[in-house]
């Protein structure tokens, strides 16, 4: 049984290497929030225009498909 638990414990060893610092990754989700909260702003104004549109296209194509 020990001999298993080094064979998975060096096995997994190099798959750390893929693995980002913690510091990296708070980085990373420091610049996701910061375009986050960028883009809310236009996607608010443009979230009701396409709800409107799609369901504009879907009226046309259910009154096109019901006749």
């Amino acid at each position: 049984m020990l001999h298993m638990f080094f064979a998975v414990a060096f096995s997994a060893v190099p798959l750390t290497l893929y693995v980002p610092p913690i510091r990296s990754l708070n980085l990373f989700v420091q610049t996701m929030e910061e375009i986050w909260r960028e883009s809310s702003g236009y996607t608010h104004r443009v979230y009701p225009r396409v709800r409107y549109a799609f369901r504009r296209l879907l009226d046309c194509m259910l009154c096109n498909t019901a006749s």
